[in-house]
C-alpha cells in the first residue's frame, strides 16, 4: 500500500557548488509512504503529511545555505560570536561566510543534488513518522521549463521570515513582453546575464577589511571580491563573494524591485514601445511590471 503526494511544497534554497559556485534553485518535492494501515484504516492523514512533513522540509533546508561539508573545499566552524563561518573554494573564485547557525544546511555529503537532500531529508522524516509507516520516498525535482530561467541567490535583510537569509536562491522562468509579445530574445539574455548570480542589494554593500570572517578567510580575499553585511531579525549575516559572481542593484531585491529593474534596463533599448516584464520567484509566483508605451519625442 503506498499513499503519495505531489507538489507538497518548494524547496527554494542555495547551494555551494565547487564548479559554479554560489547556485540558487527551486525543487518541487514529491513524496511517497508505505507500510500498514492504522486503525483509521489510513497509512498517515493527508493533514498529518501536509503539516508534519512539509514542516520539517520547510525548517531544515529551505531558505537555507546548502553546503557539501564532506567536500575538501568546504571549512567551516563555530565562531566566538554564536555564529557559524564557512569558507568555500570555487572554480569561481572563494566565498565566505559568517552567519547565524540557521542560515546553513550543512549536509553530510559531498556535493548538493536531488539525491543528497533527498537523503538528508529521510533520515530526518523518519524520526517523526509513526511505526505503521515502514517506506517513504522523498523526490525533489526542478519545475519543467519551456522558455528560459536563471538561478540566481540573495537576501533581504527588511524581511520578517526566512528570506533575510542572506544567501538564499530561487531557480525561476522571465517573460518579457514587447508591444503584447514575449520576446524570446530578451529573455534568453536575461537568463544568460543571471545564471548562477548573486544579486546584491547597493545598500548593504560593505568593504571586505570590515568582515568578521574565519581566520583564514583574509588570505583568500582579494580585491576581487565585494562584501555584503546586515543585522536581520534573525541577527548578523556576512557574505564575501567574487565581484564576477554578483549584480549591484540600487533596490532591494524582492522579486517586485527585480521585475522594476529589469524593465528599467530594458526601457532604454525600447524607447516609445509597451513593456511587460514578469519575474518568477521559483516555482508560481512573482511579480510583473508594466511600462506603458510612450510618444516619440518630436
Amino acid at each position: 500500500m503506498k499513499l503519495f503526494v505531489r507538489d507538497l511544497t518548494v524547496i527554494d534554497a542555495s547551494y555551494l557548488c565547487p564548479q559554479r559556485g554560489l547556485v540558487g534553485e527551486s525543487w518541487l518535492v514529491d513524496i511517497e509512504l508505505g507500510g500498514a494501515l492504522n486503525e483509521m484504516s489510513m497509512l498517515l492523514d493527508f493533514s498529518r503529511v501536509k503539516k508534519q512533513v512539509k514542516a520539517v522540509i520547510d525548517r531544515e533546508v529551505d531558505h537555507r545555505l546548502l553546503v557539501p561539508a564532506t567536500h575538501p573545499a568546504c571549512q567551516h566552524g563555530p565562531s566566538e560570536s554564536g555564529r557559524q563561518w564557512l569558507d568555500f573554494a570555487s572554480a569561481r573564485g572563494s566565498l565566505h561566510l559568517h552567519c547565524p547557525a540557521e542560515a546553513f544546511c550543512l549536509l553530510p555529503a559531498s556535493q548538493v543534488d536531488e539525491a543528497s537532500v533527498s537523503d538528508y531529508l529521510l533520515g530526518l522524516l523518519a524520526q517523526v513518522l509513526p511505526d505503521n509507516v515502514q517506506g517513504l520516498t522523498v523526490t525533489l525535482r526542478p519545475e519543467c521549463h519551456q522558455t528560459p530561467y536563471y538561478h540566481y541567490s540573495h537576501g533581504l535583510k527588511k524581511h520578517d521570515g526566512n528570506c533575510q537569509r542572506i544567501a538564499h536562491g530561487h531557480r525561476s522562468m522571465i517573460e518579457i513582453w514587447v508591444e503584447g509579445a514575449r520576446d524570446a530574445a530578451l529573455e534568453a539574455m536575461w537568463a544568460r546575464r543571471w545564471q548562477d548570480i548573486y544579486l546584491g542589494s547597493q545598500e548593504d554593500k560593505v568593504p571586505v577589511q570590515s568582515l568578521s570572517l574565519s581566520p583564514a578567510a583574509g588570505q583568500q580575499i582579494g580585491p576581487d571580491h565585494y562584501g555584503f553585511a546586515y543585522v536581520a531579525p534573525q541577527g548578523h549575516f556576512e557574505l564575501a563573494i567574487p565581484a564576477a559572481h554578483c549584480e549591484l542593484v540600487d533596490t532591494d531585491t524582492t522579486v517586485e524591485l527585480l521585475a522594476d529593474y529589469i524593465a528599467r534596463k530594458l526601457r532604454p533599448q525600447l524607447p516609445g514601445r509597451a513593456l511587460r516584464v514578469v519575474a518568477y520567484e521559483g516555482v508560481g509566483k512573482g511579480a510583473y511590471v508594466d511600462y506603458p508605451a510612450q510618444a516619440e519625442p518630436v
